[in-house]
């Protein structure tokens, strides 16, 4: 039996770019991951196919398995000549019971490794505005547990008192008001600024401050719940200046994906650079048609056509795909023109080495007739590779001005998977639907955000029409004039049009709002 391992992980704070590189490594190769509430969900999709996941919760006084049933569990696996990531919120050392567990593991002989996160005492009030040292305020820091093993053991009150350095209580928010008291009467002034952090480095972080004498009344006014940290010190002043994270455009907001899931990824890693939170709810899927025959056969003669048109850059992707397939590369299309629909569409060629001879002022099929229409002759060859489900202009148009040959290579079909803590499922229409109208009777969504007329179309069919009046309070936001009628059409309504049909104008459209 190959011998396994446990991989004790550091997570950090919970941004989702905070994760090490040696831990993104451990969490790619693990055929079981074990992990804790405060790890960001999103990790999970690392996990290769087969990987086995393990939650082991860990709220406050709430545990989904308790400390001595994951030592074993994860011992157990690395038994079993598994690889076991061990992932764990912040830093393994700090206050996470890494200790623990490694002590465990070695008085079984279990091989095992720490990978260090960004623990949220230093991350997290960072993305606070809050620098933990700073040469005019603090020359040193403190990081306390909020909670003690043995609830009748003290904290040495005395000596925290007269520390001029920063002070930090982690897990330590339900014992505010004795914090603060214990430090006063150790000699703390009651003028100490004091910032409380809540779900730090997070898309819904939020920061109250105040001083010491005042801060348990706010935090009572203010309704802060864990996860919170506590930082005491004059470093809380830097705030104002200092405060880049809740500057950023999208702070703060919720914003659903409905592009499919393959295409999501730069959509969701701008919201979440911009410190919005991403949705994920794929409306639509990319299936590629299994006969390719009429594709293939015109790549076989690629040199006697004049043009390509690209109309997606779904279109794109299967026929180089085909094109590397038949021994043919770039060079077969040196006589070729190439027209595109849209900046997406323009990219991905540019990334395949192809620069767009044609690319109209608007990304719809009629303003590319319209620059086509004035160059195409007669006798011009034009291969037109589009969706099963695609729109009819272009190709009824085209095929009265020049020989057409016109190619169905994939279809735009309902996605049928959801993501339940970062991990994906195949769930039936109703299960999608029940998740969906629940995050909006919860308001848990800001906008939507539509980049097509077919991912309006299958979200409506995911919610369903008696539902409609649940999209009331939120904001939709369309990527072009074809996506805006089609939601007008279903009898959604059109609460912004970006611009252009960029991503990254319908970020700038939410940003703006």
């Amino acid at each position: 039996m190959k011998k396994g391992k446990v991989y004790l992980i550091g997570a950090g704070p919970g941004d989702y770019k905070l994760l090490t590189l040696k831990a993104l490594e451990c969490l790619q190769k693990a055929d079981v991951i074990v992990y804790d509430r405060l790890a960001n969900s999103e990790y999970l999709k690392q996990g290769k196919a087969g990987c086995e996941y393990i939650d082991a919760g860990k709220a406050s006084s709430n545990h989904t398995l308790p400390q001595d049933e994951i030592n074993e569990v994860i011992a157990r696996k690395a038994a079993e000549g598994k690889i076991v990531a061990r992932l764990k919120g912040g830093d393994p050392y700090v206050f996470g019971r890494g200790g623990e567990e490694g002590e465990y593991l070695y008085e079984r002989g279990i091989d095992f490794e720490v990978v260090p996160g960004v623990t949220s005492a230093i991350g997290g009030l960072c993305y606070a505005g809050i620098p933990i040292t700073h040469r005019d305020a603090a020359s040193s820091f403190h990081v306390i547990t909020g909670h003690l093993k043995d609830e009748n053991d003290e904290l040495d009150w005395d000596v925290l008192g007269k520390l001029k350095g920063t002070l930090v209580f982690l897990m330590g928010v339900a014992n505010l008001n004795k914090i603060a008291t214990k430090l006063m009467a150790a000699g703390k002034s009651k003028d100490t600024p004091v910032a409380l952090i809540s779900w730090a480095t997070c898309y819904n972080q939020s920061v109250v401050t105040g001083n010491l004498e005042e801060i348990y009344e706010i935090a009572l006014r203010e309704g802060v719940k864990p996860p919170t940290l506590i930082v005491v010190g004059d470093v809380v002043r830097y705030r104002e200046k200092l405060n880049f994270f809740e500057n950023r455009p999208l702070f703060g907001k919720r914003i659903m994906v409905t592009r499919a899931r393959t295409q999501s990824s730069q959509l969701v890693s701008r919201i979440q650079d911009e410190g919005g939170r991403a949705i994920e709810l794929p409306t639509i899927s990319i299936k590629e048609n299994e006969d390719q025959t009429v594709l293939k056969s015109a790549i076989a003669q690629i040199d006697t056509y004049n043009y390509i048109v690209f109309t997606s850059q779904n279109a794109v992707e299967i026929f180089f795909k085909n094109l590397l397939e038949s021994g043919k590369d770039l060079r077969a299309l040196g006589n070729v023109k190439v027209a595109a629909i849209g900046a997406i569409t323009e990219k991905v060629l540019r990334e395949k080495g192809i620069l767009a001879d044609i690319v109209p002022e608007k990304a719809v099929a009629e303003s590319l007739y319209t620059s086509l229409e004035k160059m195409l002759r007669k006798e011009d060859k034009v291969l037109l590779p589009q969706a099963t489900n695609a729109r009819d202009f272009l190709r009824d148009s085209l095929d009265k001005i020049c020989e057409l040959t016109y190619a169905t290579v994939y279809e735009t079909v309902m996605d049928t998977q959801t993501s339940i803590n970062g991990l994906e499922e195949v769930k039936s229409l109703e299960e999608r639907r029940t998740e969906l109208v629940a995050l909006l009777e919860n308001k848990e969504v800001d906008y939507i955000t539509f980049t097509s007329a077919s991912t309006a179309t299958y979200f409506m069919e995911i919610l369903g029409c008696e539902n409609l009046l649940k999209l009331e309070g939120v904001k939709l936001i369309s990527i072009g004039e074809i996506t805006s009628a089609k939601m007008r059409e279903l009898g959604m309504n059109v609460y912004k049009q970006s611009p252009e049909a960029k991503i990254e104008s319908v970020l700038e459209t939410i940003s703006n709002d």
